[in-house]
């Protein structure tokens, strides 16, 4: 069953990986069109889960390959990790920064980025899209890994890494497009706003298998990258959001239950 995926060209594996997971995040955007809210406790607990998945994948699926492939070509093992991991944090800050937007449960007025006369809508929906961003890029280098048969790295195991980012997403669609609808949006309105958040997903995933065939030796530096970039995401927005209003052990049981879920995809398929 997999013979035909194995077989197509890597950057077009990686196309088809973020278009699931972008599927996935539309599938839990039409949670919409059955509930006009979700209790506080639940979505903590969601998006504990969305945070757990990420951290997982940050290490199973691209410290750990990255640590590897620098071993394997002799370089200092932990170099290249550390310069990539934290140049993806340095990257989501500089986007943070010059891109407005308005992370889930807070006012309008705590708006981050520059100064905007954008809806609030709008800005939830740019802070949903900024992290899909890293999601995109880990998906692409995996199967970009994959490709040039890097270490363990294993079509296989690039798409239970793009499993597993469809699975977070699906409450993350939830999360954006029914308090949308709270706020008396349209429920069609309030899913394509869900939906849309996941769009770049498979451009990026697109841009990060590209990079790493084109320019082999940025490998390790693109798969330490997507891996700080997710994590500078989970501890500067997932996990606060998620700690922020009651119910922080059920928020703290999600993660570790993405965790799980994440880690066992990773060492089963890759």
């Amino acid at each position: 069953m997999m013979d035909w995926f194995s077989a197509l060209n890597p950057t077009m594996q990686a196309l088809l990986g973020g278009t699931m997971t972008w599927g996935l995040t539309a599938l839990g955007a039409a949670t919409v069109f059955f509930f006009t809210k979700i209790e506080k406790h639940t979505m903590n607990m969601m998006l504990g889960f969305a945070a757990g998945v990420m951290i997982a994948a940050s290490f199973w699926s691209l410290l750990a390959p990255s640590i590897e492939f620098s071993e394997q070509n002799g370089q200092i093992p932990w170099l290249a990790p550390a310069i990539g991991f934290l140049l993806g944090g340095i990257f989501i800050r500089l986007l943070d920064f010059v891109v407005p937007h308005l992370h889930l449960g807070n006012a309008q007025d705590k708006a981050e980025g520059p100064q905007t006369k954008f809806k609030k809508s709008t800005l939830l929906f740019l802070a949903i899209t900024l992290h899909n961003i890293p999601e995109g890029l880990a998906i692409g280098v995996a199967f970009g890994a994959a490709a040039l048969g890097i270490g363990d790295a294993t079509v296989i195991g690039a798409l239970g890494l793009a499993i597993g980012i469809g699975i977070q997403n699906m409450p993350e669609g939830a999360a954006l497009s029914v308090p949308l609808r709270g706020e008396g949006m349209s429920r069609a309105r309030a899913f394509n706003y869900g939906q849309l958040s996941a769009i770049v997903e498979p451009i990026a995933a697109v841009i990060g298998a590209a990079a790493v065939i084109l320019v082999q030796p940025i490998l390790p530096y693109a798969l330490a990258f997507a891996a700080g970039a997710m994590i500078f995401v989970v501890v500067e927005e997932l996990i606060p959001e998620s700690q922020s209003s009651g119910s922080t052990d059920l928020a703290t049981l999600g993660l570790m239950a993405g965790f799980v879920v994440m880690m066992i995809l990773d060492v089963s398929l890759g």
